[in-house]
């Protein structure tokens, strides 16, 4: 694993070492001027699974939110390698089915009733 991450060149090395490891490429990637923030956009759950153990990003955060009436949940992951913040981000449009199954509580388990 790239410990610093001076120069473009190793931050973009770091993807490239990824990727020599079996991740899939990610489809979108911005590199900040300054080499302080790098962003990698990949195109589902296992991807971004899988980068964010490559990575070892310890922070996680989901947003749900409405983008002209289609309601997306961004998943990002987040890891600062040598002073340069990384995030993996992941955007799914999602159902409002799928709203209601994290808005309600799982429903716990009830006794038999006796007879």
């Amino acid at each position: 694993m790239v410990t610093e991450l001076a120069t473009r060149a190793q931050a973009f090395g770091l993807i490239a070492e990824g990727v020599a490891t079996g991740l899939s490429a990610p489809w979108r990637l911005y590199l900040a001027r300054g080499c302080r923030y790098l962003s990698l956009s990949v195109g589902d759950r296992t991807e971004w699974d899988a980068w964010r153990t490559h990575l070892g990003c310890p922070e996680v955060s989901v947003r749900v939110y409405d983008a002209g009436g289609e309601i997306r949940r961004s998943s990002v992951a987040e890891v600062v390698l040598d002073g340069c913040r990384i995030s993996v981000e992941l955007v799914e449009e999602v159902s409002t089915d799928d709203l209601d199954r994290l808005l309600v509580a799982e429903p716990t388990p009830t006794e038999p009733e006796e007879r």
